[in-house]
């Protein structure tokens, strides 16, 4: 993916980035679907990643803080276990740095309103690449998924 000016980014799965374990389990369960579901990605720092974190409020719990969510990505696809969407952009609500990006289901499985941050299912972490940890000043920031895999995520 690309932020801000175009930089590249995780082509590979190294240092903290990496797949939530209760994602796989969900997945599995039926409890997320990332083709229905309303799916996201919030830029947020102070956080280390830990895969047995299953929520949002779990990332805040141990000191994160979220600073912009972007609108549920459109355009969604799901094929030979890649998922790709469009690009899109969130909005920085404050100057500050050592931002990683955050991917969750925001929405109950079947899509919808929101639910609470103790109900959004947490998908996948990235803070380790070309142009991670991301530096924001406030306005907003532009993220470009790669256009081959891994795209925005694959499974298997």
């Amino acid at each position: 993916m690309d932020v801000h000016d175009g930089a590249e980014l995780l082509r590979g799965r190294d240092m903290a980035n990496g797949y939530f374990t209760p994602f796989v389990e969900g997945i599995i369960a039926g409890e997320i679907d990332l083709d229905t579901a309303s799916i996201k990605v919030a830029l947020v720092r102070g956080y280390t990643f830990s895969a047995a974190h299953k929520f949002v409020s779990d990332v805040t719990g141990a000191g994160g803080t979220i600073n912009g969510t972007s609108a549920a990505l459109a355009n969604k696809t799901v094929t030979g276990g890649v998922f790709d969407a469009d690009d899109t952009t969130v909005s920085a609500t404050a100057s500050a740095v050592n931002h990683g990006l955050l991917l969750f289901q925001a929405s109950a499985v079947t899509g919808g309103a929101d639910v609470a941050a103790s109900a959004q299912r947490l998908i996948a972490w990235y803070d380790t690449g070309t142009g991670l940890p991301i530096q924001p000043g406030t306005g907003t920031v532009s993220i470009t998924w790669p256009a081959s895999n891994p795209k925005i995520l694959k499974v298997g």
